[in-house]
């Protein structure tokens, strides 16, 4: 198949992904398929860890307009990404790759809690690491804490995977004459305003000299084919 590009990688997944055709909710099919793409990456030789989004299930900045104080929303954000990532990881574990849930909020009867030196002996034991709860504070968002967490591991890069190729210069569903970037740097990416990450994350990756590669995850073995050269994708670096 080819040598990956990266040997440790943290791949941010959106939580929308794992609803796969439904409004809303975890779509097991959808789960089964993700965690097999990254059992492949793992036998490429590359170590993982993963960033799971929480909106199939739950919205923070949605709600916060309605009466719900954003501190609040987003903590019950928080609650959606362990749920996603429990799901995941029960079905890594399924097909047979060790894996871990470690969460930014304590929760000792669910889940480890994050420290950057568990997540590094889980990482040198095979394991895929899964960080819930993002930062575990309200205003981050999950696309943050996967460059935060690349960076705390010594991640090569984020993987961003998304529902489009690549990034745009606007929506390529809604406009035709879009442009596709194959490669930007962080600054470019940061002035652009594209939306495919937050400035924040952006911003960090650009400080921490982090790689971001965008990429679609709607294909199986997507993952995979990214780092070895034959998906496309966008390269945001500096």
């Amino acid at each position: 198949m080819g040598e990956p590009a990266y040997r440790r990688v943290v791949v941010k997944l959106s939580g929308e992904a794992f609803a796969g055709s439904q409004a809303f909710g975890i779509d097991q099919p959808t789960i089964d398929r993700i965690a097999a793409d990254l059992i492949a990456t793992r036998k490429l030789g590359v170590e993982l860890g993963v960033v799971v989004g929480g909106g199939n299930i739950f919205r923070g900045v949605e709600v916060s307009g309605r009466g719900v104080s954003r501190t609040t929303g987003d903590t019950m954000g928080m609650l959606a990404t362990v749920m996603n990532c429990l799901a995941l990881e029960a079905a890594l574990e399924r097909q047979g790759q060790p894996a871990r849930v470690l969460s930014a909020l304590a929760m000792p009867e669910v889940c480890e809690q994050f420290s950057r030196g568990r997540a590094l002996k889980h990482i040198a034991q095979g394991r895929i690491a899964l960080f819930a709860a993002g930062t575990g504070n309200p205003y981050f968002t999950t696309d943050t804490t996967a460059v935060l967490r690349a960076a705390e591991i010594e991640a090569e890069a984020v993987l961003k995977a998304t529902n489009v190729d690549g990034v745009y210069s606007a929506d390529p569903k809604k406009e035709a004459s879009a442009r596709r970037f194959d490669r930007l740097t962080h600054a470019e990416a940061l002035a652009g305003g594209y939306k495919v990450m937050d400035a924040t994350a952006f911003a960090l990756a650009r400080e921490t000299a982090m790689p971001i590669i965008v990429f679609s995850i709607a294909e199986a073995g997507a993952i995979a084919n990214v780092l070895v050269g034959k998906g496309r994708a966008t390269v945001v670096g500096n």
